[in-house]
């Protein structure tokens, strides 16, 4: 098990030795975002900006204009809120090559409580043009999309937790932006989970099979770009959709979904997450059972379509 923040660190390391273009800045807090590896292997092109996102956020554009390839990360709910003008104008606008690699993100921050979960980010974020959106599920997929990022020119969001999880993927399975997995083959039903619940919608599957109920599981890893073709094929294919993410259901995974079946597929969704509202203080899973983010509403979810 490892935390996808590990990973990132992991990654962002392996980068700074190959690729002198790579810069990387952290808002005064690289021991909990990992980013402090990178600075054991290229310490010139670590920059921490103090406790200011928004200013983080703007030397980050101004090094891209100059050819650099820039990381910048802090908590999730700080590059999503505190840092959001910034950006939106500094870095969208002028489509940079700027990438945001958010920790801490949702409840499983856990013990901070509701002013440091960020349960609005992928709503934010994906709203804002020129923005790509990424959510991977564990530190394979984190450590696999961090050298795409750095492969792809444009400016791209990523938010990963701060637990460890259970790898799900091989060491060499492949990642692409605007693609998905699907992890489990079924025909009654579809999950289709981000981040973290990705674990939970498997799990689900397991004790569902148990039952003689087949759902499909697909990690949707890609937030924006959407992979529409696999979630139209489920549409048609399954009795209906579910979705789960650590997340508010507005404006994120489960939102964006229900915009592709809107139009192309119509079809019951029913949308697991926050539920329109804050946080609270306590261990990460306690909150998962608290706002029903487990294996267990899953199977619930999927019973009622």
């Amino acid at each position: 098990m490892e935390a996808n923040r590990i990973a990132y660190g992991k990654a962002l390391a392996e980068l700074g030795k190959v690729n002198d273009k790579i810069v990387v800045l952290d808002a005064d807090l690289g021991k909990a975002t990992n980013t402090i590896k990178f600075k054991d292997v290229a310490p010139d092109r670590y920059l921490d900006c103090g406790i200011a996102e928004q200013n983080m956020i703007g030397i980050a554009a101004g090094l891209a204009t100059t050819g650099k390839i820039a990381f910048a990360s802090t908590f999730a709910v700080f590059a999503s809120l505190r840092a959001l003008e910034q950006v939106r104008n500094s870095i969208c606008y002028p489509n940079l090559n700027v990438k945001v690699v958010a920790t801490h993100a949702g409840i499983e921050t856990g013990g901070d409580g509701a002013s440091h979960q960020a349960i609005e980010d992928i709503a934010t974020m994906r709203c804002l043009p020129n923005m790509k959106v990424l959510v991977p599920s564990d530190h394979i997929s984190t450590n696999k999309l961090v050298k795409v990022l750095s492969e792809e020119y444009g400016p791209m969001y990523m938010r990963v937790g701060r637990d460890a999880n259970e790898a799900l993927y091989a060491a060499d399975e492949q990642f692409f932006i605007g693609g998905s997995k699907e992890l489990v083959s079924g025909d009654y039903a579809t999950v289709i989970a981000c981040g973290t619940m990705v674990y939970q919608a498997r799990e689900a599957a397991s004790k569902l099979a148990a039952e003689g109920i087949n759902i499909r599981v697909i990690d949707m890893y890609s937030i924006k770009p959407l992979d529409e073709a696999a979630i139209i094929k489920a549409a048609k294919e399954t009795k209906g959709i579910v979705t789960i993410e650590d997340h508010n259901i507005i404006g994120g995974l489960g939102s964006a979904v229900c915009e592709v079946v809107s139009f192309a597929a119509p079809t019951k969704v029913i949308r697991l997450g926050v539920q329109d509202k804050f946080g609270r203080s306590g261990s990460a899973n306690e909150l998962f059972q608290f706002y029903g983010l487990t294996a267990d509403a899953i199977m619930d979810a999927v019973k009622t379509l």
